[in-house]
């Protein structure tokens, strides 16, 4: 049985300055092999204090018992204002309660059922572009990417990928994450709000033109709410539904700033995840082929009822999930000093909660770095399902869009080994996180028509 690649741990101690080097290279390898067994970590700077977090009970007090008493860090968030702004993603207090309510409607479970016919069109789509490209290496990441932005357009705009703006928003994207570190300068150093960020010019403009380009897709969606012709998509709903404690909608400004993160969430995470799933169904034929009969029921029923009948798929792409989060950190602050296993935790420092190290956690996961989708049905899959298994968060800043990624990436999942049996072309890759958890040289897969 093949064992998932995992990047190999930093030595027990390095200087600060050495630690701020690998931390912004990938954030994964730039830890120490213990944080595998710990239930808690401190990590002292001349700036800051960290607590990475990994025992149930507290990542259960931070994430679900009581959230707001440890907001979002602004550190993380200095890398991410030119591209975001004052997204969901970002905003603590009031505010992101305030966007919550207007976005959350969007994505209940009703309207997973609304967008189906355009995750299903982006699938096809993706089917027929990858059979095209059968019986010789490709790079399954720029595949996936390109499948999951197609989703978010479909669903979002109702437009596919190959329309102008789509596919110029998609291209200066990539170039967003080749120029853009995961974490800024202004994350490791305190800096007063006034002192310019040092983001490269590349990341700017980047973002800049981005931001453009979402400006003019919901500027031509207001002008057809307004006219009465508007698609009923994600994109309409968000921006007709009012907060229903001061009716207010979202501006412009602020729609741009959400469709950027529904972007950046919703392509760049999938696109990780489905990537290493396809891996691990490369290098485990044996599940491949059980994944593959059971995407026979795509034939005869092709409307929300199928999701049903993909359990395998299901638990597959929740296996790729914990081993590869797409998001490998998350990090908290706390708001008033506390006490974590009779240590002293003091305001503003900082709380690290990595779904990374939790998913493979030594003394709470069996085999924590083998590939088992069957887990989930055993008693401690299904313990750890409810205490160490956060892919996208949990509690009040779960992302909204959990439950339309579980149906996404099964979906195009199911369709893909419906049509090719899947096997490796390439060096074993190395995982990194730059702004999700990818490959260092990309995941070399080769499908055959079946």
């Amino acid at each position: 049985m093949t064992t998932p690649p995992k990047p190999a741990a930093r030595a027990e101690r390095v200087s600060l300055w050495r630690y701020v080097r690998l931390f912004r290279q990938d954030i994964l390898s730039a830890q120490p092999a213990r944080l595998y067994r710990a239930w808690m970590a401190e990590f002292r700077t001349p700036f800051f204090r960290s607590f990475l977090v990994n025992q149930p009970e507290l990542v259960k007090t931070v994430l679900k018992d009581r959230p707001d008493d440890f907001p979002k860090s602004g550190r993380v968030s200095e890398g991410l204002r030119p591209l975001l702004g004052e997204s969901v993603f970002l905003t603590n207090g009031a505010q992101w309660k305030r966007q919550r309510r207007i976005i959350d409607p969007a994505f209940e479970g009703g309207r997973l059922k609304d967008t189906f016919p355009a995750m299903w069109a982006a699938a096809e789509a993706c089917v027929a572009r990858l059979a095209t490209r059968t019986d010789a290496p490709i790079e399954i990441e720029e595949e996936t990417s390109h499948a999951a932005a197609d989703v978010i357009f479909r669903t979002l705009f109702s437009i596919p990928i190959e329309h102008e703006i789509a596919a110029e928003t998609f291209t200066r994207f990539r170039d967003y994450q080749r120029s853009s570190p995961i974490l800024n300068i202004a994350a490791f150093i305190p800096l007063p709000r006034w002192l310019p960020r040092f983001h490269s010019r590349r990341t700017k403009t980047a973002a800049r033109d981005i931001r453009a380009l979402i400006a003019r897709l919901t500027g031509d969606r207001q002008a057809m709410i307004a006219d009465g012709t508007a698609p009923d998509d994600l994109a309409t709903k968000i921006m007709t539904t009012p907060d229903p404690e001061t009716g207010a909608r979202f501006t412009t400004e602020e729609m741009v700033d959400q469709v950027a993160i529904f972007f950046l969430a919703g392509h760049e995470t999938s696109a990780s995840a489905l990537a290493w799933t396809l891996y691990l169904m490369a290098t485990h034929p044996d599940w491949q082929e059980r994944l593959a009969e059971e995407a026979q029921a795509l034939d005869t029923d092709q409307g929300f009822s199928v999701m049903a009948k993909l359990k395998l798929s299901r638990d597959t792409f929740r296996e790729a999930l914990r081993l590869y989060p797409p998001v490998p950190m998350m990090v908290r602050e706390a708001s008033c000093p506390e006490r974590f296993r009779d240590r002293d935790v003091p305001k503003g420092a900082q709380i690290v909660l990595s779904p990374w190290h939790l998913h493979r956690h030594e003394r709470l996961w069996d085999n924590p770095d083998g590939f088992d989708p069957a887990r989930y049905q055993s008693d401690n899959g299904r313990r750890c399902m409810r205490e160490a298994y956060v892919p996208f968060s949990a509690g009040a800043r779960v992302c909204p869009g959990a439950g339309f990624a579980m149906v996404e990436g099964p979906l195009i999942l199911s369709m893909i080994l419906r049509r090719f049996r899947i096997e490796p072309a390439g060096e074993v890759p190395v995982p990194v996180a730059h702004l999700t958890v990818r490959s260092q040289a990309g995941i070399w897969l080769r499908l055959v028509r079946r």
